[in-house]
């Protein structure tokens, strides 16, 4: 089984990001079950904008990764919260992820059908369960099923304070929810791999 994480940090490699160092639980405890991860740092990409899964222009990178979204039955949305609001790099890949939206497999169930999905959160401030919201309720949309407790968040809460590696409260309990919620995934992810749903009827 794969799972893809999309880490939707507005940082460039190799400038370490606290998304990842959240997220890092929920993909170390997936690869103890056996998942092999693949993780994409969309804001080290040329993605361009659009709705759409083929390349807007020469050198959009968006193919290949949906290429990786349809590798894999795990997604993992990873964002910082920026003005209570998911980054605008989470919105950009949702925003090329509608796409899908209009692919069917080959027995004409929406390619996105069968998979499940989640969502990490970090940032300074509040606005966690809304940038959740906001991003499965996207997910939900292209065809994803997202299980009960499929996130894990750490937010400072109200006004400005330290990030997720400089420290503050809170980081047992962030990641304790990090390892439910990759059990979650990995436990519908199976049902859905040994019983899929069929294609919608007509």
């Amino acid at each position: 089984m794969k799972a893809l994480v999309i880490n939707c940090t507005l940082k460039k490699s190799p400038e370490p990001s606290n998304t990842e160092a959240l997220f890092r639980t929920v993909t170390e405890q997936l690869e103890r079950e056996g998942v092999e991860v693949d993780v994409v740092r969309a804001v080290d990409l040329d993605l361009a904008p659009g709705v759409v899964s083929e390349a807007v222009h020469d050198g959009d990178d968006w193919p290949g990764v949906h290429e990786k979204l349809l590798a894999s039955e795990i997604l993992v949305m990873a964002s910082p919260t920026w003005l209570g609001q998911p980054s605008s790099v989470a919105k950009r890949v949702l925003e090329r992820m509608e796409g899908m939206m209009s692919e069917t497999d080959d027995e004409g169930r929406p390619v996105a059908c069968n998979r499940v999905a989640g969502v990490v959160v970090t940032g300074n401030e509040d606005g966690a369960h809304h940038v959740i919201s906001q991003i499965t309720g996207g997910l939900q949309d292209i065809g994803y099923t997202i299980p009960g407790q499929a996130w894990t968040y750490w937010n400072q809460g109200p006004g400005p304070g330290p990030s997720f590696l400089e420290g503050g409260i809170g980081h047992d309990w962030s990641r304790k929810t990090g390892r439910a919620m990759a059990a979650n995934l990995l436990g519908v992810a199976r049902a859905l791999t040994a019983n899929p749903l069929g294609a919608p009827p007509q």
